[in-house]
């Protein structure tokens, strides 16, 4: 197998895996990487969501706190 370049590192390894997102590959050599590069934001603390989160306002949340923190009432949790 061909050596491919980390979408996110860098890292040029034969053991890189793609993911197809939106119509787009990527390769990624760590599950980190992709996460890093493909997880959303979170619209109050900033952090990378890696669970379902919330959605309020338009805006996307790692958690209900958050959401709430930005003045948000209602949410959806997309579980």
């Amino acid at each position: 197998m061909d050596a491919q370049r980390c979408e996110t590192c860098g890292n040029e390894t034969d053991r890189c895996f793609t993911v197809s997102w939106h119509g787009i590959s990527y390769a990624f050599d760590s599950f980190e990487c992709a996460i890093h590069r493909l997880a959303s934001i979170c619209s109050h603390c900033g952090c990378r969501i890696i669970g379902h989160g919330v959605q309020a306002g338009g805006r996307t949340f790692c958690c209900e706190h958050c959401s709430r923190m930005a003045g948000q009432g209602i949410v959806l949790d997309h579980a």
